[in-house]
């Protein structure tokens, strides 16, 4: 009788998967058939939009970022994260690549170290440039109704990659979280900033470094990068701050924070500069870290998900520096 029973159980949810997968299926063709009629009134030809999107399957693996912070502290994520094997290899990586990259530097007024960096942490130096097939992992993402219209925009913008560019759809590869190349950014900065720095024909951030070091020099400085600054600075304070001063969305003077009692590191005075928008970030809480940071460390953070994430980057260039 308890066989029986047990038997029965497993019959039921066994079923109940298989209804549940075909719903979803059937959920997400549908899902397919609302893209294609959004990408084609975003300005995505019809004959595009059907091709490529009747090739389109559900991808599992697909993982939309979030803005939770690792479950740890800077003081040990930032070693695990940048370990010394790897500051060793963007330095020995920035010798080999100097004169590619002082050139790009030149052209873009983007500091080397940044772009080496980014490299670094995006993709191993390019070993990980994305391996997943870009509009299944987009599509999926969107689907998955988590930041919905941002997925759904970066689809439309990988079609027109391969719809404007020499990009193929095999070669439109992405990481679970729809980033792509060997600096991990989006089809739509793609497709804003997106450079053919070895002139053949295709923009492969995938394959070619020159393209990748470009599109992102490029993408950073129509954004505003400015060369003649720095990312930020880590700081102390003299006195209790108030939480609301905390964030990226809060802009003082160097002067103002000097006001609230915020020095550097070392116990200094802050530089008497008044043309600067300077923020206060405090990762693991006023008992943490704090650092002041500027406009360069913005556009840094867009591709990141966690203050962690570009933090790292940011010590991996110091270290280049040194």
């Amino acid at each position: 009788m308890i066989q029986k029973i047990i038997l029965s159980v497993f019959f039921y949810f066994f079923c109940s998967n298989i209804l549940m997968a075909e719903y979803s299926h059937r959920e997400f063709t549908d899902y397919l058939l609302q893209l294609q009629q959004k990408s084609i009134a975003a300005g995505v030809n019809q004959l595009t939009a059907e091709r490529y999107i009747a090739n389109i399957k559900i991808f599992k693996k697909a993982n939309f970022s979030t803005d939770l912070q690792p479950s740890t502290s800077l003081e040990y994520f930032i070693p695990q994260a940048v370990p010394e094997i790897t500051v060793s290899t963007a330095r020995a990586m920035f010798q080999q690549h100097e004169s590619q990259i002082n050139d790009l530097s030149r052209i873009y007024q983007v500091q080397p170290r940044f772009l080496m960096a980014l490299w670094g942490m995006n993709s191993r130096f390019g070993e990980r440039p994305g391996r997943f097939p870009g509009l299944s992992v987009l599509a999926s993402l969107a689907y998955k109704g988590d930041k919905e219209a941002f997925y759904i925009n970066e689809f439309i913008a990988a079609l027109k990659l391969i719809e404007q560019t020499n990009i193929t759809e095999d070669l439109l590869r992405s990481s679970s979280s729809g980033a792509m190349g060997q600096m991990q950014i989006m089809p739509s900065q793609l497709l804003k900033y997106g450079v053919d720095a070895d002139n053949d024909g295709i923009i492969n951030v995938w394959n070619s470094t020159d393209d990748a070091f470009a599109s992102t020099a490029n993408m950073l400085h129509q954004q505003g990068w400015q060369y003649d600054s720095t990312w930020g600075r880590q700081v102390k304070a003299t006195m209790m701050l108030d939480p609301n001063l905390h964030g990226l969305s809060t802009h003082h003077t160097f002067p103002q924070w000097q006001a609230y009692g915020v020095r550097r590191f070392n116990g200094n005075d802050l530089p008497q500069r008044n043309d600067m928008d300077v923020s206060l970030i405090v990762p693991d809480g006023p008992k943490g870290r704090l650092y002041l940071v500027y406009d360069n460390f913005r556009l840094l953070h867009q591709f990141n998900d966690t203050l962690y994430d570009t933090l790292a980057i940011t010590y991996l260039s110091e270290r280049i520096k040194q």
